[in-house]
């Protein structure tokens, strides 16, 4: 661990207060970085998607030289040859007005994202209870901010966990897919590579997805961002869920309905950058 100031924090070193509103109230952001080869994958488009999180909520962010100054030194001297999981944490600080607490983690990224990224995923589709374009129409609520209040995303996880798959996917109340609680929801219709509008809809907007997509013509493939409906989806030539550390993970089953593997999956994950099969 690393904190600004303070260089890297030996383990058993308290960083973080314990009435921290980050800890206290999940008021705070966070980014995932891949660490391959040593580096930071799309370091500058993470940073960039906190700054605008932090300004939605109106916290406090270190100049962004800081921030990659504290990744650089948590990083130093990690294996090239091992994937790592580089995290960003930003809090409020805290209570009572103390200024922000902020820090990076650097481990290895789990095996479980590896077997994902290789295997694939079952899904299983949520009701969120919301409309596909309600959350952007309530101008006080921060839709498609990466906070680290995970009460809901972790509820789903657990839900999954239970019905038996490797993910969920919530769908909207009418009818609409919107994201999985960790990831991106991204599908191929023909030659046409598509995801989930986060300006439209409230989603995280996916650093990953939006790589992929503004990549797609590599794959002699369009781009396109627009809502699809689960029966739609059903239809699809391919489903994927992206995130930082899986990169890219094949939806093999959903709501129990087994999908073939795509043959485009080995070219999308050499896209980015990841050995197939």
């Amino acid at each position: 661990m690393a904190v600004p100031g303070r260089g890297v924090v030996p383990a058993g070193e308290a960083v973080l207060r314990g009435d921290d509103r980050g800890v206290l109230h999940g008021d705070g952001l966070f980014e995932t970085l891949h660490l391959r080869g040593g580096q930071p994958w799309l370091r500058d488009a993470h940073l960039a998607r906190l700054r605008a999180g932090a300004d939605a909520v109106g916290l406090a962010l270190p100049p962004t030289g800081v921030l990659v100054e504290l990744l650089d030194t948590v990083r130093a001297g990690w294996p090239p040859e091992v994937e790592g999981a580089l995290r960003l944490v930003c809090t409020r600080g805290p209570e009572g007005g103390g200024p922000p607490t902020v820090y990076a983690t650097l481990g290895e990224v789990p095996a479980a994202a590896r077997r994902a990224r290789r295997d694939g995923v079952t899904v299983a589709t949520l009701p969120l209870g919301v409309t596909a374009r309600s959350r952007p129409e309530l101008g006080w609520l921060p839709a498609g901010v990466k906070s680290t209040s995970y009460a809901v995303s972790t509820a789903a996880r657990r839900w999954a966990e239970r019905a038996g798959v490797d993910e969920a996917l919530w769908v909207s109340t009418d009818g609409y897919v919107l994201e999985a609680p960790t990831a991106n929801v991204v599908w191929l219709t023909g030659t046409t590579l598509c995801t989930v509008p986060a300006t439209e809809t409230g989603v995280l907007p996916g650093v990953t997805a939006r790589w992929l997509l503004n990549h797609a013509a590599d794959l002699g493939l369009r781009a396109e961002e627009r809502l699809i409906t689960l029966a739609d989806l059903h239809k699809t030539d391919g489903i994927w869920l992206t995130s930082s550390l899986r990169g890219l993970a094949e939806v093999t089953a959903l709501d129990q309905t087994p999908r073939p593997r795509s043959p485009r999956t080995p070219d999308l994950l050499t896209l980015l950058g990841f050995e197939a099969g």
